[in-house]
């Protein structure tokens, strides 16, 4: 198995780079590889595609393609699935994954007013609240 860094990602996704896209493409959708996707990389992904003026949606959208490609081994599948729900649902990405991979607290306190909002709005577990 093959742990993918972001920007092997970032290229496939944006392909900015024609030559580095292409090998990012031979690799991600060769049937018969094994890659390792990190948590950390699906949130750094998610941060660098924003940056390029990617939408929420299109970014969910293209990472549930990449989960859905035989070749992909995500870390914490359900976490990473649930993050995607929620952030169908409005909450941000980064949000969205720190709260899933949180599922075993009691509680998760921010800063974040907008984030309490939304967090009671979806009923998200762990329940959200402003310290």
């Amino acid at each position: 198995m093959i742990a993918l860094d972001t920007n092997v990602l970032a290229r496939y996704f944006l392909a900015d780079d024609r030559r580095q896209a292409a090998k990012a493409r031979a690799l991600i959708e060769d049937p018969d590889a094994e890659l390792w996707l990190p948590v950390s990389v699906v949130l750094e992904l998610a941060w660098v595609l924003r940056q390029k003026g990617v939408p929420r949606e299109i970014i969910v959208a293209r990472l549930r393609d990449l989960l859905a490609l035989s070749s992909i081994r995500p870390q914490m599948p359900d976490a990473i699935f649930q993050a995607l729900r929620w952030t169908e649902e409005g909450l941000d990405v980064a949000d969205a994954i720190h709260l899933a991979m949180s599922a075993r607290a009691d509680g998760f306190v921010t800063f974040d007013n907008a984030l309490v909002k939304v967090g009671a709005k979806l009923g998200v577990r762990p329940a959200v609240r402003s310290l």
